[in-house]
């Protein structure tokens, strides 16, 4: 596959028939994804004769945020002769603070700013809108289940982040969970339950098919009573039962607090003492600080992590060829920050 390095090479490029129109690593690496005014840069830089002036260049965002997206920076950049400092992916970082510098060669990564700032925004948002989660859930487990939501080939980036960087406990995308070196995590649809016809005989055959070390985890909002269905599931898996998930839809008023209390409390009658109760279904913090306060014990988080708004950033040059230089409103210059580390 031929790079992209001036504008000549992108009138060129010829794209044959495609089943899907996401771009591959080839393309990502090889500057088809990047703004083409990038690429005109180089030939104006070319004919300039500064294509190749030493930079450093400065990566910020307006609003706060839970920094993402660092390990593909770094799979774009190795081996072209740069350095990368910055912050850790997790951290928090505040609004204008610089969470990467690059210094190197303009022609070396200059021409990637877009994939840059895309990798790092995109991540940030869906780490952010996850860590919140977490934090609303105060040490209980929440379970990334928003593949569904975004694209599917971004939608193993967006669990990955959501584990490594966000803090989520699991998530139910194979690839999403795989590159955060975990298991996919996940029950059954009520596809399965409504194809069996009965919640109990379904609970009853997962039960029997699924292998020892995975939870037993049943939905009893299909045909009946969610507290009900937890009881006759209950009753019929005693031990083997591990949870019920409670995924009541917005035409029947949702999970709400006071359901999860009176599900808690006949399981407990009943002395099944034992059975989490997992909540899902457009959950977001808030309604997982209710949740929490009524009983529920694992939180599947959807819509809200894979809707995460963006955390616009930017890139700024701050130096060029050793001497500090800033567009106006900026402040030229390498401003300092502390938090960063070498990473290239």
């Amino acid at each position: 596959m031929k790079n992209i390095e001036f504008f000549e090479d992108v009138s060129a490029l010829q794209l044959g028939s495609r089943p899907f129109y996401s771009a591959n690593h080839d393309e990502i690496m090889a500057g088809y994804t990047t703004d083409v005014y990038f690429v005109k840069t180089r030939d104006l830089l070319r004919e300039n004769g500064t294509l190749d002036v030493p930079v450093v260049a400065e990566i910020f965002s307006k609003e706060a945020g839970v920094f993402a997206g660092l390990s593909e920076v770094l799979s774009l950049l190795r081996g072209k002769g740069v350095e990368v400092y910055s912050l850790d992916e997790g951290m928090s970082f505040s609004p204008k603070e610089v969470v990467c510098r690059i210094h190197g060669l303009y022609s070396a990564f200059g021409m990637y700013e877009t994939v840059i700032l895309g990798f790092l925004a995109a991540s940030s948002g869906w780490a952010t809108a996850a860590r919140e989660c977490v934090r609303a859930a105060n040490g209980r487990p929440v379970l990334c289940f928003g593949a569904r939501h975004v694209h599917p080939a971004v939608a193993p980036v967006m669990e990955r982040v959501a584990l490594d960087a966000g803090g989520c406990a699991g998530a139910s995308c194979i690839l999403g969970a795989k590159m955060a070196k975990a298991e996919p995590q996940g029950t059954i649809p009520h596809a399965a339950v409504l194809i069996v016809g009965d919640t109990v005989k379904t609970a009853l055959l997962y039960n029997s098919i699924l292998p020892e070390r995975e939870s037993r985890i049943i939905l009893v909002d299909t045909f009946k009573d969610e507290a009900e269905e937890s009881l006759l599931v209950a009753r019929a898996l005693k031990k083997d039962l591990h949870g019920v998930r409670l995924d009541t839809p917005g035409e029947r008023g949702g999970v709400s607090p006071a359901l999860v209390r009176e599900v808690r409390w006949r399981l407990d009658v009943e002395g099944f003492n034992h059975v989490k109760i997992v909540v899902s279904g457009g959950l977001n913090p808030e309604r997982i600080k209710l949740l929490l306060h009524a009983g529920a014990d694992v939180f599947g988080v959807g819509s809200y992590i894979a809707h995460g708004t963006p955390r616009d950033m930017t890139m700024d040059l701050k130096m060029i060829d050793g001497k500090p230089i800033a567009k106006r409103g900026r402040l030229p210059g390498i401003e300092d920050n502390p938090r960063l580390r070498r990473f290239l």
